[in-house]
């Protein structure tokens, strides 16, 4: 039996090209996500023992409102085994990793998958689209989101700037307030969009792969001050899969311990109430603490990281959070190269949220995915030197001023330690 100490495993993982891919249906990306992630695992879907499945968007979308996860998986053969369906927010996908780990843990099954798969794009319903995301936030109370917008300055409500989501007026907020307390500036969060769009011209799953100077960015079309539409991230299709187990769930998929991947840390924390300028309370901050307690790490022993970076002001507040720069210092270490592929700590190689995209219920599984083509040497042009150590922040909703759910999680090259 697996106990809370014994180490887990990724023994395959994989995503889909993100986009968007009207002809794409979330049964037909779940195909291939979990093929190629029992094809990286060497297993079959007979080795399954149990599956998570998450997605946030087919219920409003599709109609689709409950049993998502079998009704995708029966047609790969999937019959008998229990499958889970989870949701939260953007943070879905890390969430269930961590509801199969304690499966593991529980000594319920040796091997676990794990997939995320959304489908946001749908473009005969802009405005079902748009309404999606009001339901990542209190929505019997939304007069309480919008006024956390006004007190930091901004107006939710405001028609004259760029169609967006209410995220991008809250994001924008607090990217307002850390402007003002910190002396961040437009052009760090343009140095920060322009660093992850050049990331992603090695990325073949990016949704853009186009590189963009910080000039370019800040020319792009307003959505939300500080943000133009590239600080954003954009609507994506897609899915991942992840092949998760304990030590005797690696015994029996042999061919994958070469290429296996340590779980050091998953840990999950849901958000407080707290004075938006007190930052060492953030959940992203709380939420790494944990984790880093967890592995026995500290933020310099981190090689390669993957963060939320839903808009480039979110890059910039997780660095921070992750104890990476302090607070207000953000902007002169991006000028250094710190957070760039050859820098000291590279942060989102993969081209983050804001080019690779952001298929919401799949996110945080695609981030994992990203950190293991890292730490197995096999992101190219793109590979972060010697990585080792890998962390991914996933977070999700919003709630009394800051995310609603967060998971940090840490990997380590290799499965022997």
């Amino acid at each position: 039996m697996t106990g809370v100490n014994d180490k887990l495993y990724i023994a395959g993982i994989s995503s889909t090209k993100l986009g968007k891919r009207p002809d794409a249906s979330v049964k037909q990306m779940v195909r291939e996500a979990v093929e190629a992630a029992l094809a990286d695992a060497g297993a079959s879907v007979g080795d399954i023992d149990a599956a998570w499945f998450s997605n946030t968007r087919q219920p409003m979308l599709e109609g689709q409102n409950t049993v998502r996860g079998q009704i995708a998986l029966r047609p790969l053969g999937f019959e008998s085994v229990p499958v889970v369906n989870i949701e939260n927010a953007c943070a879905s996908g890390s969430s269930a990793l961590i509801q199969a780990m304690a499966h593991l843990r529980a000594g319920m099954a040796d091997i676990a998958l794990v997939v995320g798969a959304e489908k946001m794009v749908f473009p005969d319903r802009p405005e079902a689209m748009a309404a999606a995301f009001e339901g990542g936030t209190d929505i019997h109370d939304m007069e309480a989101t919008k006024a956390f917008v006004r007190s930091l300055g901004g107006d939710a409500d405001d028609e004259s700037a760029g169609k967006r989501s209410i995220f991008m007026d809250l994001y924008a907020a607090q990217a307002r307030a850390h402007m003002d307390r910190f002396g961040t500036t437009q052009k760090d969060f343009a140095a920060v969009a322009a660093k992850n769009h050049t990331h992603a011209r090695h990325n073949p799953l990016a949704q853009y792969r186009d590189p963009m100077s910080a000039e370019e960015v800040l020319a792009d079309k307003p959505i939300a001050f500080p943000f133009t539409r590239s600080m954003c991230a954009p609507l994506s299709d897609g899915a991942a899969a992840a092949v998760v187990c304990n030590a005797a769930g690696l015994a029996r998929l042999a061919e994958a311990k070469p290429r296996a991947l340590t779980i050091r840390a998953s840990t999950l924390r849901s958000g407080v109430d707290r004075e938006t300028g007190e930052f060492e309370r953030h959940i992203g901050r709380l939420t790494a603490l944990a984790a880093y307690e967890e592995a026995g790490l500290g933020p310099e022993d981190i090689d390669c990281i993957e963060v939320h970076d839903a808009t480039a002001y979110a890059e910039v507040q997780q660095i921070e959070n992750l104890g990476l720069a302090e607070p207000g210092t953000v902007g002169a270490r991006l000028a250094e190269g710190d957070f760039a592929l050859g820098g000291r700590q590279p942060v989102n190689a993969s081209g983050g949220l804001l080019s690779k995209g952001h298929p919401v219920g799949a996110t945080g599984i695609i981030q994992l995915h990203d950190l293991a083509v890292q730490l197995r040497g096999e992101a190219g042009n793109g590979q972060v030197d010697g990585a080792r150590i890998g962390l991914a922040e996933n977070g999700g909703g919003f709630l009394r001023g800051e995310e609603a759910a967060t998971v940090v999680t840490i990997l380590e090259k290799g499965s022997a330690r």
